[in-house]
């Protein structure tokens, strides 16, 4: 017997050594190592006057030595503790200036070796920048003088960036109010050497509290004493000559904001108790007025803990939210409350009401409008002008109005009324300019304002811009973009008066440059940047946005690649491979509608299959996959069909064209896409295989809703068995590679979704390869991992797809 047991063991532990590969990083194909090893295009960043722009660089991807760091995760949260700033930046590792009227850069002198940037600010007269550099100790505050191109450092390695951007200017442009680590700062906790004191306990109280399933949560004492310690800064204001003056004492402070007039400074601090269920946004607070010299003016809000809320993506907390100073005044604070405490599923005239708080808060607030739906913002003008925007996620309607800030009596006039998912009716953005105070307001010119719109059509995409009278409440259209072998984005108006915008310009083969455009004389175009094609290897590659239909009559589309040379008259029949990710819609017309642009530059990622047109695969890349729920009926509940549906759709459409062999067509998806990959695989015969990254694939792991279901699992349970893949395992027989990131940050997607998917589909004896990046969080980041990841998923096409 014990030679049986000692056989057996030994058989298993063979097993288990032949079923995992001993492989190192790999490399994909050459024609797909030369795309994907570029050198990445500066981003770019121009002071409000457009006089001079700032080019930010940094490396193309991290490596795995960036990710091999010190890491808390706590409420949330993601923090180097060593450095006290988010594990997850990417670093600008180099700062250069020009003249916009210039051509040549000036490389920023006095920069740190090795530097790490982030944070970038500009200072409210535009002439200096300010930035943080990252030691291996600690976060730095550094400045940069526009005009010289010349930075030097303000602070030594003890700012907290623990929370994102650790600094805010003051109006005098000399003076920045920082967060600074504690002098008297304890060192942290060390939960694996530290003996509990205790178990650890939760209660429910019998309220319900359907909260998703939130990844990186406090989860015991240490947890709580470390997050306290990263969250608690002193606040300084600090001088451009390198003076430091405390100015309120060590608290866990979680928002900064500074009146337009530069008089108060609101601070809001995290409070306890804390939360093991949600993320610390949702932790109690307290948000406080001071004078510029630190007094206390007002307590103007206390937040209790929010554990509990509302079922639906339109609950909101009760009391006082959105709290943010009224950029057109001095010193006046709006905030909502909401009117149906909060529940969609109360029945009310009106859902939230907005309110005005003059400074110094000595009068109550004054009710300034109430909004039929759930309140979405404000852009301030002056002090008869605002324009006021509402929506409800259930309808997706969204309703946009001009208000009168001084005469709360005057009824909201109506300037929109529209499905917020109907793209084509879209009537665009309505431009902001910078006012006295530094501070974005409506744009006004005498009666109008100005809207810029993607311009989204049945025919392709022509961004336009309208001129919309404030009286009449009509609009002109003053520029249509002509293009139908480019793509322009319009992205500012500089002068209203002469036609000066900004735009930036592309086509497949052209890389996004940055123009002057004026609108008022033809042909009217002024460079600015001349950034060059990385990818000359793939500018023959034919490129085509292709529209067809599902059988239901809904109009899809995708962006068609084939190989460069491929021959249209022969028309040689080549595998397909097919990239999507669903979208949820109340309506067959909004769903119908297409937001692809052809003349789009042609931008290879590791999040698409447009690598492989190089190795001779045809290539839809985008594909739309909308699942439609009309009236009553929740899209949910035909996802499957849906889906099916719409790759059934996608496969015919490119088919018809002659280009591919319909018996060797592969899907693959992203997130929701990968959860899509496996339900396609599992529930049609379409598909020779599959891939599928950091996906979810058993429901009843996200019970209080996913993606856009607000049901939770007991009320829809035949829904979220039906559509779990990991409940479908024993259904599923064609090949899958199964990727994800070994540090998933992610709500519901977390990495044991892949881990027991890929277990059951073993058990059962599917065809899957399991493939974890180690230290990759849901997107991936590491140039190893991308590369290897390249590799294994042509490996995997050579071998299930095209042979």
């Amino acid at each position: 017997m014990k030679l049986k047991v000692t056989l057996l063991l030994f058989l298993n532990i063979g097993f288990i050594a032949f079923a995992q590969e001993n492989l190192t990083y790999q490399k994909p194909p050459k024609s797909i190592l030369d795309l994907a090893d570029y050198e990445k295009a500066p981003t770019v960043s121009m002071d409000t006057k457009k006089e001079y722009m700032l080019f930010m660089y940094r490396s193309t991807y991290k490596t795995l030595d960036d990710l091999n760091q010190d890491e808390l995760r706590l409420a949330g949260l993601r923090i180097n503790p060593v450095t006290n700033i988010s594990s997850t930046v990417t670093y600008i590792t180099n700062l250069k200036v020009r003249k916009i009227s210039g051509v040549s850069e000036m490389q920023v002198a006095g920069l740190p070796s090795n530097p790490k940037i982030s944070n970038i600010s500009w200072s409210p007269n535009d002439k200096k920048i300010l930035f943080s550099n990252t030691t291996n100790s600690g976060v730095e505050l550094w400045v940069l003088d526009v005009a010289t191109a010349q930075a030097k450092k303000l602070t030594d390695a003890t700012v907290n960036a623990n929370l994102g951007n650790p600094f805010n200017w003051l109006l005098d442009n000399e003076t920045i109010l920082v967060k600074m680590l504690p002098k008297n700062r304890q060192p942290l906790l060390d939960s694996k050497k530290d003996l509990p004191t205790g178990p650890i306990i939760s209660n429910a109280s019998g309220e319900k509290s359907q909260n998703r399933t939130y990844p990186d949560m406090l989860k015991n004492k240490n947890d709580e004493a470390n997050f306290e310690n990263i969250m608690t800064s002193e606040l300084y204001k600090i001088n451009l000559n390198g003076t430091a003056t405390l100015f309120k004492e060590a608290a866990m402070y979680a928002g900064e904001k500074i009146s337009p007039d530069g008089n108060y400074i609101m601070l809001s601090t995290i409070q306890k108790p804390f939360s093991y269920v949600v993320p610390l946004y949702r932790f109690p607070s307290k948000t406080v007025v001071y004078d510029s010299n630190g007094k206390e003016i007002k307590v103007v809000n206390e937040v209790p803990l929010n554990e509990i809320i509302p079922k639906g993506f339109m609950a909101v907390r009760k009391g006082k939210r959105e709290m943010a100073w009224r950029n057109d005044k001095p010193a006046t604070l709006s905030y909502v409350v909401a009117l149906d405490e909060g529940n969609p599923a109360n029945k009310v005239d009106f859902r939230d009401e907005v309110f005005l708080w003059n400074a110094p808060f000595d009068a109550e607030a004054t009710s300034l409008v109430k909004t039929p739906q759930r309140y979405s913002d404000i852009i301030w003008g002056n002090d008869n002008i605002a324009i006021l925007s509402d929506e409800w996620y259930d309808t997706r309607n969204t309703k946009t109005y001009v208000i009168n800030p001084s005469n709360p009596a005057q009824q909201p006039k109506v300037i929109t009324d529209r499905n917020q998912q109907d793209v084509y009716a879209d009537p665009g953005v309505f431009e902001t300019k910078k006012n006295a105070y530094n501070k974005y307001v409506l744009a006004i010119e005498g009666e109008n304002a100005y809207r810029i719109g993607d311009g989204y059509t049945k025919e392709g995409q022509f961004p336009f811009i309208d001129v919309f009278n404030l009286k009449t409440l009509q609009s002109k259209r003053i520029y249509t973009s002509p293009y139908k072998d480019k793509k322009e984005d319009l992205l500012e108006i500089e002068d209203y008066k002469t036609g000066k915008v900004l735009v930036q310009i592309q086509s497949k083969s052209e890389y996004p440059n940055y123009y002057f455009r004026n609108i008022k004389k033809q042909n009217s175009l002024t460079p600015i940047t001349f950034f060059k094609n990385p990818f000359e290897s793939i500018k023959e590659v034919s490129k085509e946005v292709i529209k067809y239909k599902r059988k239901d009559g809904v109009e899809l589309s995708g962006t068609l690649y084939l190989p460069a040379g491929y021959d249209k008259v022969k028309k040689e029949k080549l595998p397909l491979l097919i990239w999507a990710y669903p979208a949820e819609y109340k309506d067959k017309n909004s769903a119908g509608q297409s937001t692809q642009n052809s003349n789009e530059f042609t931008l290879p990622y590791y999040g698409s299959f447009v690598y492989w047109v190089t190795r001779g695969y045809v290539v839809l890349d985008d594909a739309a996959f909308p699942i439609i729920g009309e009236g009553t009926t929740e899209p949910n509940d035909n996802f499957i069909s849906q889906l099916v549906d719409n790759a059934a759709a996608a496969i015919d459409a490119v088919d018809a064209l002659g280009y591919i062999n319909r018996k060797k067509v592969a899907v693959g998806g992203h997130s929701y896409g990968a959860f899509m990959t496996a339900n396609l695989l599992t529930h049609s015969n379409l598909f020779t295989c599959g891939i599928a990254r950091s996906g979810a694939y058993n429901r009843t792991l996200t019970p209080f809703g996913f993606q856009t279901e607000q049901r939770n699992y007991w009320e829809a349970t035949d829904v979220y068995n039906t559509m779990s893949p990991f409940m479908n395992a024993n259904k599923m027989k064609t090949p899958l590679l199964l990727v994800h990131g070994e540090a998933d940050n992610n709500p519901g997607t977390f990495t044991l979704q892949t881990e027991r998917y890929f277990q059951a589909l073993k058990g059962l004896g599917a065809p899957a390869r399991m493939v974890i990046l180690p230290k990759e969080a849901h997107g991936y980041v590491a140039k190893e991992n991308i590369l290897h990841l390249l590799w294994e998923q042509d490996q995997f096409l050579e071998k299930y797809l095209k042979n």
